[in-house]
């Protein structure tokens, strides 16, 4: 009897193994043939969400193209006085500023606050803005601090983690789950192109970008607001989505933030606080959208931007050191990595041609933290009628925004058939797949970008130029490569001197503007 329930016992065990790989290798073989391209397109935003300060668009993440990379894309522009509310998602990402400047916050886990107010700042602060002085309120609270019950006095003042500074040409390395907020404190509009790698590791939900802000359950998790779905669900086009979304809405309320879908008595018990402000927490009665117009400004602490400031406040007796909280371990780890790198600047360039142009790359090499999110981003700058030398990528797939002008863009397959032949412009997003060749010559209106890559250490491998696999192959193997006599052999090896950067015989005649005068 024994020996027959270990026989069954085996078979199940069998039986079960077989079709854990099988659908494995089913699951293999469905991600391989995502990236079975026939036809891939510049594509313009599929979704454009309008709020109160600004505008939030993104592409359609169903497309063949954006399931072969694994991506989403989305843009938003915050406008004067606009607060970004905040949110996480399940995906890292890489954020680039397209235009303007502002303030941008991130929360990691377990981090000390290390920006404090002290009373003496407050006093400065209240003076220099000519405002009444506010009664400062000194709370002592009684908690039970383990099985000793000790007690904690503390003054009510502020402390928070660090807030960025962030401007035009800046590169942000969001890990997956990480609370962010974004503040638009300047006059002109605050634009940010966000990847969001989808088929990465760290995401363990599935390949749709779900945006969670504390304040609603769609595709991003909000934890304030009543914001809206930011991408198009699989399958339905954006009419479908919007008509959905208003059924749920109407099923559900108005309350979307993740705050919401807790019990209010047990949520008021959580944070110890009252009902009324649990439900101000939940939204119950918040119809404003992802970006909100702020009243007045914010005033949250920052360390002074000039010399001249710090000078005027240098010798000041801080109430509020830094170095009041304990280390726990996890500073030199995480919570003290480089977030934020420029690339948008013409001495940042890595590669440059005075007759074509500049490219400057960010990897884990420059920001260690990319290491961990296995992304990296390149920026590139063509004068008129220059090219980017004919390559592909190695172990990435790459996906472009147009900044600003236009080029003409090719991509070709493994069949050696063009799947890519367009202009693209302005606004407009296009992706390599990994091992796609592309090439790429500005138009007369010159060609700026911003590309994202899914690896950490991306690579090429050029086709054009000093450092091409050309240039690598002895004349023998080309001339019996391509059936040419080993002189035309030696032409087409030598005839190109540059790297990456190429001009056009078109363009090499033509007065370019001084490298550095380029933003």
């Amino acid at each position: 009897m024994a020996k027959h329930l270990a026989l069954a016992f085996s078979l199940c065990l069998l039986v079960l193994f077989h079709g854990c790989l099988a659908s494995r290798r089913q699951t293999q073989f469905s991600q391989q043939n995502e990236c079975m391209l026939n036809r891939i397109q510049a594509r313009e935003p599929d979704n454009r969400i309008e709020t109160e300060a600004g505008r939030i668009e993104s592409w359609d993440y169903n497309q063949d193209d954006f399931q072969c990379a694994g991506v989403a894309v989305q843009k938003i522009t915050i406008e004067n006085n606009g607060l970004h509310l905040p949110s996480y998602v399940n995906t890292p990402r890489l954020v680039y500023v397209v235009r303007g400047m502002g303030h941008l916050g991130m929360v990691l886990p377990g981090c000390p606050e290390t920006y404090e107010e002290t009373e003496q700042s407050v006093e400065e602060q209240r003076q220099s803005q000519g405002q009444q002085g506010r009664r400062q309120q000194i709370i002592r609270r009684q908690g039970q601090m383990g099985q000793q019950g000790q007690q904690e006095s503390f003054d009510q003042l502020d402390r928070h983690q660090k807030v960025r500074r962030v401007r035009e040409g800046d590169v942000i390395a969001i890990p997956a789950g990480v609370t962010c907020w974004s503040y638009n404190d300047a006059n002109e509009p605050l634009v940010f192109v966000s990847l969001f790698d989808m088929s990465n590791q760290h995401n363990q939900l599935d390949r749709i970008p779900r945006v969670q802000f504390l304040t609603t359950f769609h595709s991003r998790f909000y934890l304030a607001g009543n914001p809206q779905d930011e991408f198009t669900q699989q399958g339905q086009s954006p009419r479908i989505r919007r008509q959905q979304g208003k059924s749920r809405h109407q099923m559900q309320g108005n309350n979307n933030n993740v705050f919401s879908g807790f019990d209010t008595q047990l949520l008021a018990d959580a944070l110890n606080i009252d009902q009324q402000t649990a439900q101000q927490l939940q939204g119950m009665n918040d119809n404003r959208p992802q970006i909100v117009r702020v009243q007045g400004r914010l005033d949250f602490i920052q360390p002074p931007e000039s010399m001249r400031e710090e000078r005027q406040i240098q010798g000041t007796q801080m109430q509020g050191q830094q170095g009041q909280y304990e280390e726990n371990g996890m500073e030199e780890l995480f919570c003290h990595l480089k977030m934020r790198h420029n690339i948008g600047r013409p001495t940042m360039a890595d590669v440059f041609s005075p007759q074509a142009g500049r490219i400057s790359t960010l990897n884990a090499f420059t920001m260690p933290i990319l290491r961990r999110l296995r992304l990296s981003a390149e920026r590139g700058f063509f004068y008129n009628n220059a090219i980017y030398s004919p390559h592909w990528n190695l172990n990435a797939h790459e996906v472009y925004y147009v900044i600003r002008g236009s080029a003409r863009v090719q991509v070709v397959n493994d069949n050696g058939d063009c799947i890519l032949d367009d202009q693209v412009r302005q606004g407009q997003v296009f992706i390599v797949p990994q091992n796609h060749a592309v090439l790429q010559k500005a138009m007369s209106n010159g060609y700026e970008y911003i590309a994202f890559k899914t690896q950490d250490n991306a690579m090429i491998n050029t086709m054009a130029g000093r450092t091409s696999v050309l240039r690598s192959l002895p004349d023998v193997v080309l001339a019996n490569a391509y059936q040419m006599d080993r002189q035309q052999a030696r032409n087409l090896k030598y005839n190109r001197q540059e790297t990456i950067a190429l001009s056009s015989s078109r363009s090499a005649a033509m007065p370019q503007k001084s490298w550095w005068a380029i933003a």
